[in-house]
């Protein structure tokens, strides 16, 4: 895959969500993809499917507006995100295969630090069994069908906007975090959805490796 990678280190939302959209607007059929992968101090966004309601209490973080699907998450220091400026025409595989193949490649980069993660279906994003995150066992649904979260912790969540065939804004994969500002929304939509981290489960790596391998993964993963 010819997509060239940039590490921006830690940078400010707003400029960087513009950056993406100026991207993509001026970008012509023979641009290489890109991904870009940074860390964000804190602030809110909000998807297009996203309500008021769910901010519990944003207090002294800032909420930004934004054109991505889903609704309410969090950034912060300690979270890598990744944003593929991918080609999907070019690349030949649709919105629902682009979004699977994210998430095999968190899958991946969680499997490189021995955690097993999980898919939850109609819920985007992996998710860690809590009580048993190195377990390899299969998840055979929600001991509560009430609950589908039931023992199970957000450690990545995806958000994503095709424009024109072309791919912005991607997946946040939290390595060690500050957790606290997660309890102030409903994240991504879900009143009561336990987010988690590498570190809070056990794992000790740093922003940087975490950053490195989800790199590699997403490169491999999103190749035509």
């Amino acid at each position: 895959m010819n997509c060239q990678i940039h590490n921006l280190g830690r940078v400010s939302y707003q400029p960087t969500y513009q950056a993406m959209q100026d991207f993509t607007a001026s970008r012509d059929a023979f641009a290489p993809d890109e991904l870009w992968i940074c860390e964000h101090p804190a602030v809110y966004t909000q998807g297009l499917a996203g309500k008021s309601d769910h901010i519990l209490n944003s207090g002294e973080i800032a909420v930004v507006q934004t054109n991505r699907g889903g609704q309410v998450t969090y950034h912060g220091p300690g979270q890598v995100l990744a944003y593929p400026l991918i080609d999907l025409k070019r690349a030949g595989y649709f919105i629902k295969e682009y979004v699977y193949r994210i998430e095999e490649s968190v899958i991946r980069t969680l499997a490189h630090f021995g955690v097993t993660g999980h898919r939850v279906a109609g819920a985007p994003g992996i998710y860690v069994r809590l009580d048993e995150p190195f377990s390899h066992a299969a998840l055979t649904g929600p001991p509560d069908p009430a609950d589908p979260f039931c023992g199970l912790g957000k450690i990545a969540a995806l958000g994503i906007k095709v424009s024109r065939h072309c791919s912005y804004h991607g997946v946040a994969l939290n390595v060690a975090m500050d957790l606290e500002p997660f309890s102030r929304i409903n994240p991504c939509g879900y009143a009561g959805l336990k987010t988690t981290d590498l570190s809070t489960i056990g794992v000790s790596a740093s922003w940087q490796e975490a950053a490195d391998v989800l790199s590699q993964k997403l490169v491999c993963q999103l190749a035509p």
